[in-house]
């Protein structure tokens, strides 16, 4: 089978970036087309020289759907209304959408499920191998404990400048948490603790939101009962590891049937 083509969406942002040069050192996939917002100052430069990784002979561009028409997949970790609009794009074209992009709301989930029915999705809050392990292990220990005995925070950090809170990768361990229980995360979060707040509710899963300096991504799971505590943690160190898990993605969904998949499936973690 040919390399795989792949567009790379937010090109000229920090991921976007990081993906193209991950796609030059991967096996297998190559880069297909680089699409900006309209009126960015990068539009019509070769997308390499803009990722450090040397000219490619890929202009941005930030008109998708003819570049999509000639794609294999796309890569998106750009912002919510843009996810949204590039599922309806992919789905047109029947190409492969991996979605690192959070923050989406219920009504944007449904638009991108909708777009599945006729292409391949796989969205995650995390596209790392290791964090995808910790959700099963922290579904498992959730399983195991009592929630008379045992209370789950989620602790996460990030650098200065994300936007949403808490981080997708949270809400994916929080999710794995009270599936972990058979419970609704959405009734047993609590996601803002001021003032005179009370004793804890028995069950309720907290989290907790961290944000300063470059910090890529730092979660915890804690599960606190009385004399002990277990912490289960993932640190970030490098973009990349998103990146690969992006593009190993991307090559699992090519040739599957339409359909919103996870990184679980991708990884045979389900």
């Amino acid at each position: 089978m040919s390399d795989m083509g792949l567009v790379v969406v937010g090109a000229a942002g920090r991921m976007g970036q990081t993906l193209i040069r991950t796609i030059a050192a991967m096996d297998g996939v190559r880069l297909a087309g680089a699409i900006e917002r309209p009126g960015a100052p990068q539009l019509g430069r070769d997308a390499g020289e803009i990722a450090g990784a040397g000219t490619c002979g890929i202009t941005v561009t930030d008109d998708p759907l003819p570049v999509f028409a000639q794609a294999d997949g796309v890569l998106d970790f750009t912002s919510p209304a843009a996810t949204v609009a590039f599922s309806g794009y992919a789905a047109q074209a029947g190409v492969v959408h991996v979605i690192g992009t959070t923050g989406c709301s219920s009504a944007d989930d449904d638009r991108i499920a909708a777009a599945a029915r006729h292409t391949a999705i796989v969205k995650s809050g995390n596209m790392s191998l290791g964090v995808n392990l910790l959700a099963v292990l922290v579904e498992q220990a959730a399983r195991a404990l009592d929630p008379a005995d045992f209370d789950i925070e989620v602790l996460e950090m990030h650098h200065r400048n994300k936007v949403d809170a808490p981080s997708g990768t949270a809400l994916l361990l929080g999710a794995a948490a009270a599936r972990g229980r058979e419970a609704d995360l959405a009734s047993e979060a609590v996601r803002v603790r001021d003032g005179h707040t009370g004793p804890r509710r028995a069950g309720s899963i907290g989290f907790a939101t961290l944000r300063g300096g470059s910090v890529v991504g730092d979660h915890s799971v804690i599960l606190a009962g009385t004399g002990e505590r277990i912490v289960l943690s993932h640190h970030a160190e490098d973009r990349v590891i998103f990146a690969r898990g992006a593009i190993k993605a991307a090559l699992w969904a090519r040739g599957r049937r339409p359909g919103l998949y996870s990184m679980r499936d991708v990884l045979g973690l389900g």
